[in-house]
């Protein structure tokens, strides 16, 4: 059988593929017992489980969290690693480093500092996912480079195809740009930047289908689905606390469905 770093790449070559974001082990297990090739972290679902806002989780527990996913699924899976938690070459490379040894298939690095709160210059952005490639090629680890632009406040396409086709110069295997719902500029970043292109499920975007017909490679959900399992979680409490009823029982698994999930 060929390595999951293997059917990870080999995913993109060709079609699109769903990837979903699962937040804890659990959710892996479930994700993969339903039949999604692949899976990725989320930086915000992650700090949500342990009580915290995006972007306040430390590389540390970032890397146990990757281990713990990586070790629950026998599919790729696909890391956010924000900022790479580095300002420095090489630090990005021990941040890729410690990933990869976590067991992660992929990686992604943003082009938002988090410390300064704003999307870099692109050559500083551009540097830093040369950088990562290097470490990504390695270990056989999938890059993708992100273009924040879309989801802090920069709505111009041009800058974010610039970037983009800068980053994949420098190395980065996949480009993505969240935030994007219009079919017209996904196909337009699609075709201009000749890559293997990520969109974000978000509201108001295309569906599936719809992005593959627009030459998508990949689709990934985000927080997304943590923040449905919180909502699900939010108005079975508020039934119980409210009315002391449990009806919110009939839309959960049973206990079959998830002792077969959870058995592999």
């Amino acid at each position: 059988m060929t390595s999951p770093r293997d059917r990870f790449r080999a995913l993109h070559i060709s079609g699109i593929f769903v990837m979903p974001n699962p937040w804890d082990a659990g959710s892996a297990r479930l994700l993969e017992h339903l039949g999604f090739p692949a899976l990725a972290t989320t930086s915000s679902g992650l700090a949500a489980s342990l009580g915290r806002l995006d972007q306040q989780v430390t590389r540390d527990e970032l890397v146990a969290h990757v281990a713990a996913v990586t070790s629950a699924v026998t599919v790729p899976v696909s890391v956010d690693a924000e900022w790479c938690f580095a300002d420095s070459a090489d630090g990005i490379a021990e941040t890729v480093d410690l990933l990869a040894q976590a067991g992660a298939a992929g990686i992604s690095i943003e082009d938002y500092d988090p410390a300064a709160q704003l999307v870099v210059t692109k050559q500083l952005a551009t540097e830093r996912v040369a950088a990562a490639a290097r470490a990504c090629r390695r270990h056989g680890v999938v890059l993708t480079a992100r273009a924040e632009n879309h989801l802090y406040g920069h709505a111009g396409l041009d800058d974010t195809i610039d970037r983009l086709r800068a980053y994949r110069d420098a190395g980065a295997d996949v480009l993505y740009a969240p935030g994007l719902t219009s079919p017209a500029d996904i196909g337009r970043l699609v075709e201009s930047v000749a890559a293997p292109v990520n969109v974000l499920a978000v509201a108001g975007a295309p569906p599936v289908a719809e992005l593959g017909t627009l030459g998508v490679r990949r689709v990934s959900t985000g927080g997304a689905l943590a923040w449905a399992a919180y909502g699900a979680l939010r108005d079975a409490a508020r039934e119980l606390l409210s009315s002391g009823t449990t009806t919110f029982r009939e839309r959960a698994l049973t206990g079959e469905e998830l002792s077969a999930a959870l058995r592999g």
